[in-house]
């Protein structure tokens, strides 16, 4: 059941303001940027939420625009959280020792991103009937440890 946006707002306003206060400084420096950066003239409230907008890859893309970007999506964590929480379903073990070990919500989910997409697939069965290595696409593999094997073997084992 989904709350009303009146009772998730207030949640989400407290950690947009505290980062907003955080990166007055990060603001100043990108209104020096480039004259088609609109960071440059919005405020930092509304890029952060244009930027809260884009999906993972076009985040990452985002990031790698110019340097006023990066600095704004390095810096704001909570951009990259929703989609760690995502990627968390496939791979919350990785995801919880990612976040235990101290990684940011970007570091996690840039190292278990690619992992989720391939464990997803090999739980959801669609690697099942394959009868040999070289029948394998390309993208299936991605170095996995013991215990994402054991959750796989077990979903085989299942159907």
């Amino acid at each position: 059941m989904r709350k009303s946006s009146k009772e998730t707002t207030p949640q989400r306003d407290k950690p947009l303001a505290a980062t907003c206060e955080k990166f007055s400084a990060l603001s100043e420096q990108n209104r020096k940027a480039g004259p088609k950066d609109f960071l440059q003239f919005l405020p930092l409230e509304i890029c952060l939420k244009i930027f809260s907008q884009l999906d993972i890859q076009s985040l990452c893309s985002a990031s790698m625009t110019c340097r006023s970007w990066n600095r704004t999506l390095e810096s704001c964590d909570h951009l990259w959280k929703h989609h760690c929480l995502i990627v968390r379903v496939v791979c919350q073990r990785e995801i919880d020792g990612d976040r235990g070990n101290g990684y940011s919500w970007k570091v996690a989910l840039l190292r278990n991103y690619r992992k989720s997409k391939v464990k997803r697939d090999w739980l959801s069965g669609k690697y099942s009937n394959i009868r040999s290595r070289s029948s394998l696409p390309e993208k299936s593999m991605y170095p996995m440890d013991v215990e994402t094997w054991g959750e796989i073997l077990e979903a085989e084992l299942e159907r």
